[in-house]
């Protein structure tokens, strides 16, 4: 048995990692966001940053952006990884490995290398397909706001689906089988069996997945760079990448500390809701 001394002596590493590398940046980042620091030198400025966001456009226009990516976002990978995950499930062969693997490749790829991807994908594999098939529509995806939201939509569901299909699977697994078979003694159709017996059932994965996908879609920098870098104009600039430009670019550094705090307030409120109500639902 440990002795207390052994027992602090394992702990104090990583104690001394989360102090230094969050709890005191976060504490920094939250005095920062109560000045006018440059990276170089601060002056206490009080709320200004805070009462100068809600005037500020492009603010207001990445965070509308995120707000609308993150439920387009949630939605779409909830549901397309539950499909898949309902498939590789069907049935018990081995082309299912080979399913899941093909699914979850997408979530190994890092974000720029994955946003210079669907680049290509959308500038010229969309242009050889406009001028075969006749379908303007197909040009300039990311030239274009409402087709370069699509196009970060596409992306984000395509690389995150996979991985959220694993909670699926884990859960669909869990569910005895003695239900399933009793369900289907009684008549039940595949459909039914899914509506009556397995959907009630994966409630707590819900809960999971929704939280996994809202604070990722928030947070997108990466994919957002290498696939529209913000453009046109800065209507496709998610939040992540304001901050950053905002930070690193403009050297305005205490502006971008206050709509970091912003960011990190809103998402643990939504997140902090949604795990409310998804708790009440697999309750009753």
């Amino acid at each position: 048995m440990l002795k207390k001394h052994q027992y602090y002596g394992f702990i104090l590493p990583a104690v001394a990692f989360i102090i230094g590398i969050i709890i005191i940046p976060f504490i920094s980042g939250i005095i920062d966001s109560f000045t006018n620091s440059n990276g170089i030198s601060r002056q206490f400025i009080g709320l200004k940053n805070y009462q100068l966001l809600f005037q500020d456009y492009n603010f207001l226009q990445s965070f509308w952006l995120t707000f609308k990516f993150s439920v387009v976002s949630v939605v779409l990978i909830n549901l397309v990884g539950l499909v898949f995950a309902l498939i590789v499930t069907h049935k018990d062969n081995w082309f299912n490995n080979t399913l899941k693997t093909i699914f979850f490749i997408p979530n190994l790829v890092g974000g720029v290398l994955l946003g210079f991807i669907w680049q290509f994908i959308f500038t010229n594999a969309f242009k050889a397909l406009s001028v075969n098939l006749g379908q303007n529509w197909l040009n300039g995806w990311l030239s274009d706001e409402t087709t370069g939201f699509w196009g970060l939509v596409i992306l984000f569901t395509w690389q995150m689906s996979g991985y959220i299909m694993l909670v699926y699977i884990s859960f669909l697994n869990a569910i005895p089988k003695n239900s399933l078979e009793a369900s289907l003694l009684d008549g039940a159709s595949e459909l039914q069996t899914f509506f009556n017996v397995k959907l009630p059932q994966l409630a707590p994965a819900f809960t999971i997945s929704l939280f996994l996908t809202l604070a990722n879609s928030f947070k997108l920098y990466e994919q957002n760079l290498a696939l529209t870098n913000g453009g046109p104009y800065r209507s496709t600039e998610m939040i992540s990448m304001y901050i950053y430009n905002t930070a690193f670019v403009n050297f305005q550094q205490g502006y971008a500390q206050a709509t970091g705090i912003i960011l990190f307030v809103v998402v643990a409120l939504a997140s902090f809701i949604q795990l409310y109500f998804s708790r009440k639902g697999e309750r009753s």
